[in-house]
């Protein structure tokens, strides 16, 4: 068979074109209009903060435009609070770094004094030899190449009149840039927290109106889920910042409100953003004192309080996460990094669960929760056969046995095993698949399946013990008969595993059997039951036409068919099934196996009847 052309031609270039050509576009839109989109996406994350404030405050019958006045005043003053002490804080370590410059230079000599004859003073050594080489090079220029190299190029110099603006702009634009962002954030919160509902019900009207109950529910469940993880990593953050500052107090390092506030800030950078706040403290640490002991205290002092925080108060607060995949939230935090700089390094992890709480809201969203979401991609059955296709049969077993520590077998064999060969036989049909690798899947699946079955059976504490069941004289006699192939010769050895031995009789067709010597061997083993296993997708006409053979030369015999895993079209099946003369068709193990069990159990009571006449 021909390969597909993969070249600038074949379709699925043409399909992949315009989609890189989009995300080029999109990446492209995101840093030309960061000046827009970064406070514009401040504002939205502010919004979110304190709409829980707001509707409080509207609540209390104040009114929703007082109510966002207040809590837009009430934030803008906090937050120029906290600025106007930091730069307090900030002044006035710089003016106090001379009466410090003693320990330095005491840290520098004792450092100086263990790298004697070691590592630190050989590396110095070799950098001094390097810089008097470079000298003696220099000196051995001619005096011409020195003058060539001491020349400056000439400039022209023009006044530029009495009215700089090229100057007044290089001063002024680096501050009016932030005040301007600063004042567009404040006005966007402002606006936003006053039309709330005014703009949800556009995002509704943009959506379409026929799908209002549902985007509704999604829209107030995610805000409320952004909104409630927004005032915990606040919370959260506000409390490292506060312990830490309280901890350096008492530690004695000056200027503790910074640190504590640097540590608030930084917290919001995944993973590194802790111990990043502490590298200041530790080196104010190094100022204050001459010995090493209270840079050490400060380093416990950080590394006890995050262990707190990240193992035993978030889990508490985040429950079982944030929702995202801490691979996907480094390479997020690397993304908004590159993209806005250090603001996108502050705001990488929100603006990672808002996208991700809205793609498990939003349908066309989607694609952020699969790509940045915490739960499994796969589900365990799709991730149990793709290990298979690739021929891992170890992560293959640890799938099968991670479902077993929650589940009984039967719903192990019904909702992994069974499901394997469902997709098995789909590929098989659409030629993704040969039929040498599905004989080795069946094969694969038969060996997983018996260890599963030779485990030992712990029963719960709280179940009590299964009392013993009456048992028939004789058990009953089964024949089973697999349609096809391998696959169904496992699923029927998956059947027999889950019935009880001393009740039924388990006889086994070979697939290599036709309907003649099937015959015979009905005719030979005179069996209670037929049990045809036929795994779909396809095989119901070769089954249909098995059941008529069978039921015309046995009029009387009980024929079982299993279509174990089918999905889509039952009733359908079972009705063309009936009329070929089957008496039952099951869709699961389950199903099987309890008609098994009430037959025997049908059996035994007709017995105990018989013998009390």
């Amino acid at each position: 068979m021909p390969r597909a052309a993969s070249g600038p031609g074949s379709p699925q270039w043409s399909t992949a074109l315009p989609t890189l050509v989009g995300l080029a576009l999109v990446l492209g839109f995101l840093y030309w209009a960061r000046p827009v989109l970064i406070p514009l996406a401040l504002a939205i994350l502010l919004t979110f903060l304190l709409a829980p404030l707001v509707t409080w405050l509207t609540r209390r019958h104040l009114g929703r435009v007082l109510s966002a006045v207040l809590v837009t005043l009430a934030a803008l003053a906090l937050t120029g609070f906290i600025g106007w002490t930091i730069a307090r804080q900030v002044t006035a370590l710089v003016e106090s770094y001379p009466k410090y410059e003693k320990n330095i230079n005491a840290k520098i000599a004792s450092l100086r004094w263990v790298g004697q004859e070691g590592t630190l003073e050989k590396a110095m050594d070799v950098t001094r030899r390097v810089q008097g080489q470079l000298e003696r090079a220099d000196v051995e220029d001619t005096p011409e190449e020195r003058e060539v190299r001491r020349a400056q190029p000439v400039r022209l110099v023009v006044d530029p009149g009495p009215f700089r603006v090229a100057e007044f702009w290089s001063i002024a634009g680096p501050i009016l840039a932030p005040l301007a962002a600063a004042a567009l954030v404040i006005v966007l919160v402002f606006f936003m927290l006053l039309n709330k509902e005014d703009l949800r019900d556009r995002f509704i009207a943009l959506i379409g109106e026929h799908q209002l109950a549902h985007t509704t529910n999604a829209l107030d469940d995610a805000g409320s889920r952004i909104s409630r993880f927004l005032v915990t990593q606040l919370a959260i953050n506000a409390g490292f910042g506060i312990v830490v500052a309280v901890g350096l107090y008492f530690i004695g390092i000056p200027f503790a409100p910074l640190w504590g506030a640097i540590g608030f800030a930084l917290r919001y950078i995944p993973y590194l953003g802790p111990w990043l706040a502490m590298l200041l403290p530790f080196a104010m640490s190094l100022l204050v004192t001459s010995d090493w002991s209270t840079s050490l205290t400060v380093v416990a002092l950080f590394a006890v309080v995050e262990g707190i925080t990240n193992l035993i108060i978030e889990p508490m607060l985040y429950g079982r996460g944030i929702g995202v995949s801490q691979p996907a939230l480094l390479v997020a935090v690397a993304f908004w990094t590159w993209l806005w700089g250090p603001l996108g390094l502050v705001l990488a992890s929100p603006l990672t669960v808002c996208l991700v709480v809205l793609g498990r809201h939003a349908p066309k969203l989607k694609f952020f929760d699969t790509l940045l979401g915490d739960r499994p991609a796969l589900e365990p059955p799709q991730r149990f056969y793709q290990r298979l296709v690739a021929r891992d049969y170890d992560e293959a077993v640890e799938i099968a046995d991670e479902s077993l520590k929650n589940k009984p077998l039967l719903e192990v064999f019904d909702q992994l095993l069974i499901p394997a060969f469902n997709s098995m036989r789909l590929d098989v049909r659409l030629d993704r698949i040969d039929d040498a690798g599905a004989e080795n899947l069946s094969v694969a699946v038969r060996e997983i399946a018996d260890d599963l079955a030779r485990r030992p059976v712990v029963p719960a504490d709280d179940q009590p013990p299964a009392e013993a069941p009456s048992l028939p004289s004789t058990p009953v006699k089964v024949l089973a008969i697999p349609a096809r192939d391998g696959a169904d010769e496992v699923a029927l050895s998956m059947l027999e595993a889950l019935l009880r031995r001393d009740t039924v009789s388990w006889v086994v067709a070979t697939r290599a059997q036709g309907a003649q010597e099937l015959t015979e061997l009905i005719e030979n083993e005179k069996p209670n039951l037929v049990c045809i296993a036929a795994i779909p997708p396809g095989g119901l006409s070769q089954t249909r036409y098995l059941c008529m053979r069978l039921r015309a030369k046995f009029p009387d015999l009980h024929i079982l068919v299993g279509r174990w895993g089918l999905l889509e079209d039952a009733q359908r099946e079972r009705d063309q099934l009936e009329a070929a003369g089957v008496a039952r068709m099951d869709v699961s193990l389950l199903e099987t196996v309890q008609y098994c069990e009430h037959w025997a159990d049908g059996r035994t009571k007709t017995e105990a009847e018989a013998s009390t006449a």
